[in-house]
């Protein structure tokens, strides 16, 4: 490994950053960088940053860790209907790291960049005392006044996810309980499906454009299906009320809680999936749906939006009696 302590933050954004930039970005040799919408389009901003030890583990190869932090980001595009076009990245580098490190992190942002067909617009870098960080900020279109929010689930509507529920939590409680596995029985090719959702976020932009066309709110499941969906519930102003047995899991997340049942709260509560959570009028509903298989997803419908307020999730599933907050919570 080549210690990367020597080199400077010109040499370093030459290096590994300026091959990634937009045209907009000037080679990021300027203190700012500019981008024009196109006309009767707006502009969707999101920003989140992971966090060495919170958000992936210190022994994470960098360029997932890249990945991932890009990936959190345009899945709250996708959720809000937006077509991503570039994003901006503060970087916290600990002072240990290495010229390999730097470089697979720079291959990471390189690799999504040409498979999200976004561009880097800008930055910062600076030292991390507390370890790696990557905090970015994803810029997305949609037609003017077409954002899809949060708050916009009404009465009557069908509560929809895309692909399946509980596969990174699962994959967490994996990295965090080595001999779990074992223990449950799962095949390696389980095991290896749970972890490398935990991994690798797969946000759900291909769907922008059905979401943009068939959802009244959405939102992307980052903190737990029933947390997320008790916040779209609370910015609406409406109850949601879902079905425990619908929701759909992958069959590695079935092989789990099948062999320990109380883990099927940890699918529902426990966050990092970075599917779409979304209310779609029921005559919308055939559409997106045949959208969402046609992308090779997949989306289910599996509550309701009623009249009043919170969540309730219906089943006689044991693990439904303590679901505790219902998601991952920071503080």
């Amino acid at each position: 490994m080549t210690e990367a302590g020597g080199i400077g933050e010109f040499e370093l954004i030459a290096r590994v950053f300026a091959p990634l930039a937009a045209d907009g970005a000037l080679g990021l040799t300027d203190d700012a960088a500019f981008y024009r919408p196109r006309p009767g389009r707006d502009l969707v901003l999101t920003k989140d940053e992971v966090v060495s030890g919170v958000h992936f583990f210190a022994d994470d190869p960098w360029d997932a860790v890249a990945k991932k932090a890009l990936r959190v980001n345009l899945s709250d595009l996708a959720a809000k209907g937006a077509v991503p076009v570039g994003y901006l990245l503060a970087l916290g580098l600990p002072k240990d790291f290495t010229i390999e490190q730097i470089d697979a992190l720079g291959a990471g942002l390189a690799a999504d960049q040409a498979a999200y067909s976004i561009s880097l617009y800008g930055g910062d870098t600076v030292r991390s005392p507390a370890g790696l960080t990557l905090s970015v900020t994803a810029i997305g279109e949609v037609a003017e006044g077409g954002m899809v929010r949060r708050g916009g689930a009404r009465a009557g509507e069908i509560i929809v996810v895309t692909g399946t529920i509980g596969d990174a939590a699962l994959g967490l409680a994996l990295r965090l309980d080595p001999a779990l596995s074992g223990r449950l029985g799962l095949s390696d090719e389980h095991r290896d499906h749970l972890l490398d959702r935990y991994l690798l976020p797969r946000p759900r932009g291909t769907l922008a454009a059905a979401v943009a066309d068939c959802a009244s709110g959405g939102m992307d499941i980052s903190d737990g299906l029933i947390g997320d969906l008790a916040k779209m519930a609370a910015a609406s102003g409406v109850a949601v009320e879902i079905d425990a047995e619908r929701v759909p899991l992958s069959d590695a997340a079935r092989a789990a809680v099948d062999a320990e049942p109380r883990l099927l709260a940890t699918a529902l509560t426990g966050g990092d999936d970075y599917e779409l959570a979304l209310s779609i009028p029921e005559a919308k509903l055939e559409a997106f749906i045949a959208a969402a298989n046609a992308a090779g997803i997949g989306a289910v419908p599996i509550g309701r939006v009623r009249g009043g307020a919170g969540i309730s999730v219906q089943g006689d599933h044991p693990a439904l009696a303590d679901l505790g907050s219902g998601s991952y919570r920071h503080f």
